[in-house]
């Protein structure tokens, strides 16, 4: 009987080891995103935006929104109207890379029609991210 119930929790121990370091049930439901700039050849610019500024994540995500706004300005104002809006309208594809004014299926702009606004050297903006229940946040300005 004592055996038993040594075995049971030797597996109930195990078990809660592997799900603390081998499952993300107890990590922050956070996405890293970083930023680059790209001078694109001036046949496969898009919408004139160049250089291409480029948002990339730790992980392929299926986005539910992107939004750009200057940060100064939605600091003091966080219902700013944002210069690049997009939220998702069925199930997107996973990307882990994407572009600055991009359109990305399983996503459109908040306003219908809407386009990505052009942004000045300067001066700096966040990009919020949100793929489901995960959330990130990266600030950046252009060179």
């Amino acid at each position: 009987m004592k055996k038993n119930w040594l075995l049971i929790i030797i597996a109930v121990a195990l078990a809660a080891v592997y799900v603390i370091y081998f499952t993300d049930w107890f990590a922050p439901k956070t996405i890293q995103i970083f930023h680059t700039e790209r001078n694109v050849h001036i046949r496969m610019q898009r919408d004139g935006m160049m250089p291409s500024l480029m948002f990339g994540a730790n992980r392929p995500l299926k986005l539910t929104e992107i939004k750009v706004v200057p940060l100064v300005e939605f600091q003091a104002n966080p219902g700013i109207l944002p210069l690049w809006h997009l939220v998702s309208d069925s199930n997107s594809v996973p990307v882990k890379v994407f572009f600055y004014g991009q359109r990305i299926r399983g996503l459109k702009p908040l306003v219908p029609g809407d386009r990505a606004q052009p942004l000045t050297n300067g001066v700096t903006y966040r990009i919020f991210v949100t793929a489901g229940s995960f959330k990130g946040e990266h600030d950046f300005q252009l060179k």
